[in-house]
């Protein structure tokens, strides 16, 4: 369940906080460092969450090695954690595919789908699972229910009819959260994600009870760059607001991301104004004359699902930059030497600020929970630092509201409504892969003709990205109360709102909105 701190949770977050610790340092011997953290996180000789506390050390190394942005190793083949550590020891380091990777020994091989019986069947008289079944595949066996599995289709019909709800069906997690298909088992019935399907979304990692996939990281990349005197800007996305803890201010998280080494800080919403000004542009000059419909391009793992599994639509996904993009050339415009650190709560962020096109404008990218990591590092105390008063170069209401399912349609929709009097924008908005996949499946059968379509790969919107800190419904509503009191309402009423053209065209290529 999201938003429940766990010893999954625990686990990730001493890791990001330890590689943080280890950037920090004045200490240089990273090799001897990254050996011993596994003994830092799991002390003593008994294993608390495996059978072997060889092996829970033996994980723990292998997410350290992710969240450096080193591969994960062989595990046929000799090796130390630190192995290749000095590809990370740099201030600039660019996210090498697979971004999402499964550690093998930490999955704990999980079925991939089935229907069972369990102890709560009480054999009743009526066998009413027996009864529906289409596929004769449940008989009664000693005066219970049995399933054979090799009839079983899974339709859950025998589930559904059973008075004492003894049945059940168990899918493994991460293949339940793959919006893609994109998980599958292996030959030693191990989870295994086929790249040509993935969009990096990072759902399975954030579902896995095992915490056996993990992401990689640009922690120690980031904080390196700081020591060495670099200029980084933190961008933060409009999710960041409540993901620290109750109490925790915007003003209190822009010191704290000072304390932690930050120049300064800027707030995406700014750049998803110009997103808003840019799409309404899109959507009126272009639907219905030259196009049956528009589909918003801010979230890259949507963006990358409608163009893989729909190509024929490739080319009505709106051109315009994503927020992240938008907000980086606005930084860079000002401070061309300054490096920009993306801080939001997306994972395939991660892969989008990687393509080539992008790199010149996005440095890094961080999730809320690493950069909590680089707070619990730096000792800094978030609910009693003292607020920063600095003027925050702010977005609007639609800006902000970007974070939440449905935002960035409304943000778009009511600025061509408040600028065009009796223009009606007809809206389609759907969170999750999957439904995001049956809205276009609604598209295709012409369902859709005159529609500005949103598109958010994480269900609730941009708050349930993998990388949050917070329960998914107390995020929104938070964001949402940010957002109304904000006194500027629509996204033209931004201080950037001339720009649009000028920051969209800074390079003769311009850089395409989905990672690759």
């Amino acid at each position: 369940m999201r938003g429940v701190y766990n010893s999954v949770t625990d686990i990730r977050r001493k890791v990001f906080a330890s590689i943080a610790d280890m950037a920090y340092s004045d200490n240089t011997d990273y090799k001897e460092r990254m050996e011993s953290i596994p003994y830092e996180i799991i002390q003593g000789k008994q294993a608390k969450y495996r059978d072997s506390v060889f092996l829970e050390r033996a994980i723990i190394g292998e997410r350290l090695r992710l969240g450096m942005g080193l591969p994960v190793r062989d595990i046929t083949t000799a090796g130390a954690i630190s192995d290749g550590v000095e590809e990370s020891v740099v201030a600039e380091k660019f996210y090498d595919q697979p971004l999402v990777n499964i550690i093998s020994f930490a999955c704990h091989a999980c079925p991939e789908k089935k229907v069972m019986v369990t102890n709560g069947c009480q054999g009743c008289l009526s066998h009413q699972c027996v009864e529906v079944c289409p596929k004769k595949a449940v008989s009664i066996v000693d005066g219970h229910s049995e399933i054979d599995q090799d009839l079983c289709v899974k339709c859950g019909k025998c589930m559904d009819a059973c008075p004492y709800h003894a049945i059940i069906k168990i899918e493994r997690p991460c293949a339940a959260s793959c919006g893609m298909n994109a998980i599958h088992s292996d030959e030693d019935g191990k989870a295994q994600i086929n790249y040509d399907k993935c969009v990096s979304c990072g759902q399975c990692l954030v579902s896995c009870p095992f915490g056996a996939i993990v992401d990689k990281g640009q922690i120690f990349q980031t904080i390196h760059a700081m020591k060495q005197g670099d200029e980084v800007i933190a961008a933060v996305a409009p999710a960041f607001v409540g993901q620290f803890g109750a109490g925790v201010t915007p003003e209190k998280v822009i010191a704290a991301l000072k304390e932690a080494g930050f120049s300064d800080v800027v707030e995406v919403a700014i750049g998803a104004d110009l997103c808003t000004i840019e799409e309404a542009e899109d959507f009126l000059e272009k639907v219905p004359e030259k196009q049956p419909f528009m589909a918003t391009s801010c979230c890259p793992a949507w963006s990358v699902m409608a163009k893989k599994e729909f190509p024929q639509f490739k080319d009505y996904i709106s051109m315009a930059l994503t927020p992240m993009v938008l907000t980086a050339r606005l930084i860079k415009k000002d401070h061309p030497n300054a490096k920009v650190c993306f801080i939001g709560p997306c994972a395939a962020k991660k892969l989008e600020a990687s393509r080539r096109s992008i790199r010149s404008d996005v440095d890094f990218v961080l999730t809320f929970e690493e950069v909590m990591g680089m707070f619990v590092a730096k000792g800094i105390d978030l609910p009693q630092i003292e607020a920063d008063e600095t003027t925050f170069d702010i977005g609007t209401a639609a800006g902000r509201e970007f974070a939440v399912s449905g935002g960035v349609a409304k943000a778009v929709k009511t600025l061509i409504e408040k600028n065009n009097p009796g223009t009606t924008v007809k809206v389609q908005a759907a969170e999750g892969l999957k439904n995001c996949r049956t809205m276009l499946m609604m598209a295709k059968a012409g369902r859709l003709n005159g529609y500005l379509l949103e598109g958010m790969a994480c269900p609730g919107g941009c708050v349930a990205g993998a990388g949050t800190l917070a329960p998914i419904a107390k995020a929104s509503a938070q964001v949402k109360k940010y957002a109304n009191e904000d006194a500027m309402k629509f996204a033209d009423e931004s201080v950037h709102s001339e720009k649009v053209q000028e920051i969209s065209h800074m390079y003769d290529v311009p850089a395409e909105s989905d990672p690759a």
